[in-house]
């Protein structure tokens, strides 16, 4: 057993810990205003991450700083608020302990919310070789990526080489690999002839590979076939009902098609869940997700939540769960806020029913779609409404202005001015 956590006594306080700072951990974490609790957050990094603007990090579209939050500015006029830069390894649920890398820390109540990370289903090779995107070091990793492919490439006189090097195959045709198969395209239309005028830039190749039978396959088929269709208008070349089978020696085979020749390739092809270890085996559902209740809680730990990407709370309307994007963490920590209190006025609890908002997703300039419940609609129209509800989920007025500036000069100069390699030091 570690050491204890170097946390201030309750004061009487019952503790409650919320392991994860994405968007369920951070809605918890900010909208719980009571006197009742002692509150720790825990996370591996110092800020909040803003996922869904990766992918325009990735590809110099804004500076990492607009959509990374730290949590000490967030939180630094909150009593009873602390804030542990750790990483949480195993609970410990018949003696209330939460095992950590700086210690180990008594709770009342634990909120489970780690939210998911890239799913490689079983190809644990591809962890090397190819570009994640789920935090702000892998969007700059593949920024400095993309960047210094075209540098290697203007400095090479191997042509087949220069192919490789400009070749960027993205895995997974979900929102993000068409978010960023839309963002090179945009790069490959706008910026990239003014930035290397001695390279022939016809020469660069996205190619989206999916194993489904359309793109974006949460979506209506009608939105799918716009997408699909925009993205090939830009050529973007599209390779469906395909399967990664292997990718070594810089070339990437798939189960059907050539093989493609490429030292690019992004994986974005699904995620799963970052549940903590400790609890029996019966605890975890597909995907490592942990099984819940309509309220959230974990089954036979009534002390013991879980919310957001790592909760799987079945029922008839999602037999497998609800999706894993950002609205049903959201509304989970605010239903779960709720009954943290009921709880604590000894009321019945009220059970989660998940409000879908609709779904959006972005392809290039002047161009997204957007399904609402009754309403499915793309073009500029839908691009305006992305715009407006990314930019005001942005935390802080600041960077939400930075953001504005970034996106605004971008659209009318074409020229975004992020384009900086920024190689990490090595240290002999």
């Amino acid at each position: 057993m570690k050491t204890a956590m170097d946390i201030p006594d309750k004061e009487g306080r019952k503790r409650l810990v919320i392991v994860g700072g994405g968007f369920g951990g951070l809605k918890l974490a900010r909208k719980l205003k009571s006197d009742k609790y002692q509150v720790v957050l825990l996370d591996k990094n110092n800020h909040h991450i803003f996922q869904p603007l990766l992918y325009q990090v990735a590809t110099a579209g804004i500076e990492p700083s607009a959509i990374s939050f730290p949590y000490r500015k967030i939180f630094k006029k909150r009593d009873h608020f602390h804030i542990r830069i750790c990483e949480a390894q195993r609970v410990i649920p018949e003696n209330d302990l939460l095992e950590t890398s700086i210690g180990t820390l008594a709770y009342d109540y634990l909120v489970i919310a780690t939210g998911c990370d890239t799913n490689y289903f079983g190809n644990n090779d591809m962890t090397k070789q190819t570009m994640a995107l789920k935090n702000t070091s892998e969007a700059l990793f593949n920024r400095n990526q993309i960047l210094d492919s075209f540098e290697q490439a203007q400095n090479t006189g191997n042509q087949e080489e220069r192919k490789r090097l400009m070749t960027f195959a993205i895995v997974g045709g979900g929102a993000t690999g068409i978010e960023l198969a839309g963002a090179l395209a945009e790069m490959r239309k706008f910026v990239l002839p003014q930035d290397y005028p001695d390279l022939n830039i016809n020469e660069m190749r996205i190619i989206l590979i999916d194993g489904a039978s359309r793109l974006l396959s949460a979506f209506s088929e009608k939105s799918s076939q716009e997408v699909t269709d925009y993205l090939r208008s830009r050529d973007v070349e599209i390779k469906l009902n395909a399967r990664v089978m292997n990718y070594e020696g810089n070339k990437l085979v798939l189960s059907e098609g050539p093989v493609i020749d490429t030292k690019n390739v992004f994986w974005v092809a699904g995620v799963k869940a970052n549940s903590l270890q400790g609890l029996p085996a019966e605890a975890y559902g597909p995907g490592n997700r942990l099984k819940v209740d309509n309220y959230n809680r974990l089954y036979e730990y009534p002390n013991i939540f879980a919310i957001g990407d790592t909760a799987l709370m079945t029922s008839d309307v999602f037999p497998k769960g609800h999706p894993q994007v950002v609205q049903p963490a959201i509304q989970q920590a605010r239903n779960l806020i709720i009954n943290l209190q009921r709880i604590e006025q000894g009321l019945p609890l009220q059970p989660f029913v998940y409000h879908n908002k609709g779904s959006m997703a972005t392809i290039g300039r002047n161009h997204a779609v957007v399904e609402l419940k009754k309403l499915r609609f793309g073009g500029f129209p839908a691009w305006a409404v992305w715009l407006f509800i990314h930019l005001m989920s942005i935390v802080g007025v600041k960077n939400r202005l930075f953001i504005f500036v970034d996106w605004m000069w971008s659209y009318f100069t074409y020229d975004p001015s992020l384009r900086i390699i920024i190689k990490p030091l090595k240290r002999e």
